[in-house]
């Protein structure tokens, strides 16, 4: 049985840092024995299709690879397509009435509680607001995410301790739902 997936590599092709160009990384994980590998954009999006392992091993295949080739780490999440179609359907937020640059998503390595972001004090940032999924952060930020205090909060390096963690624009999140339909 073959499972489609996405790949959310954190952190490359950003201000010239960790370049990994995408026809590389398509012949990168054609190479592992993915299938159906495309590509979504520069920052870090790949979709595939496997027959073998899960979301956590995959994501640790696609690390190791990524660092042998390249020559310096990424953090790689691998998610199934249902898990992204149920992040999608769960959003708390009215997403058909909002801009794409106004909702985000945070995918987490793992799951989180509240107790993490305990000492974020929402209600000095609002109207920005987040809500918790599954594995994942909802976040609200009307201005968008590069003027957003709570997003400033929300990244940092104590509140994410022990968690991979990388943020994708709405459009981004419907775009990974649609490549991983098949």
């Amino acid at each position: 049985m073959t499972t489609m997936y996405a790949a959310l590599l954190r952190g490359i092709n950003v201000g010239g840092k960790k370049r990994v160009p995408m026809a590389e990384l398509r012949q990168l994980m054609e190479g592992l024995g993915y299938d159906a590998v495309r590509t979504h954009l520069q920052s870090g999006q790949a979709v595939f299709a496997s027959g073998h392992g899960d979301e956590e091993s995959l994501a640790a295949e696609l690390t190791r690879a990524v660092e042998e080739h390249f020559g310096f780490p990424v953090d790689v999440i691998v998610r199934d397509h249902a898990y992204l179609r149920a992040i999608a359907e769960s959003c708390p937020f009215p997403a058909a009435d909002l801009e794409a640059k106004q909702l985000h998503v945070t995918y987490f390595s793992a799951p989180v509680t509240a107790d993490r972001f305990a000492e974020i004090d929402q209600e000095a940032c609002l109207p920005e607001e987040f809500r918790l999924g599954d594995r994942a952060l909802y976040l609200y930020a009307p201005n968008g995410l590069g003027r957003s205090r709570l997003a400033e909060l929300l990244a940092r390096p104590r509140v994410n301790k022990g968690l991979i963690a990388t943020t994708r624009n709405w459009n981004t999140v419907m775009k990974l739902v649609e490549l991983t339909a098949g």
